[in-house]
């Protein structure tokens, strides 16, 4: 682990479900982090998404795990490098078996789309170009 590395975790009901879904996504895991109780999703560089199975998640709480089917606990934005990317993104969940909450968002410069994973939590792939920002 480094200095600034970003570690988030997510509860799931399912692991081997999730782990096929974000794979569908175009995301790899590390191993050394991976058993029946969780995952290690890379993000980036330094960006890493621990996938827990809930009981396994409860274990660090005081507090009920929320059901994200119900309520929005975070929106976890993603960077991608085009619009293109943001769009393939999107298709690849919801053809392995995510939702679409809302319809795009097109700011002239920075266009974002959302989806929901298995669990309903609520991820959105985005692009920016910072030239294009009023004002810029």
């Amino acid at each position: 682990m480094k200095a600034k590395d970003i570690w988030v975790n997510v509860p799931v009901k399912d692991l081997d479900r999730s782990i096929a879904f974000f794979t569908a996504l175009g995301f790899t895991f590390n191993p050394q982090f991976t058993d029946k109780n969780a995952t290690c999703m890379i993000v980036g560089e330094n960006i890493y998404v621990m996938l827990l199975v809930e009981p396994f998640f409860q274990s660090f709480l005081s507090k009920p795990v929320a059901d994200a089917h119900q309520a929005t606990e975070a929106l976890l934005c993603i960077g991608l490098r085009s619009r293109a990317e943001v769009d393939a993104m999107v298709t690849a969940a919801l053809a392995a078996g995510g939702k679409e909450p809302r319809a795009a968002q097109d700011h002239g410069w920075m266009y974002s789309r959302s989806f929901e994973d298995l669990d309903g939590h609520v991820w959105e792939p985005m692009y920016s170009d910072l030239s294009l920002l009023p004002g810029a």
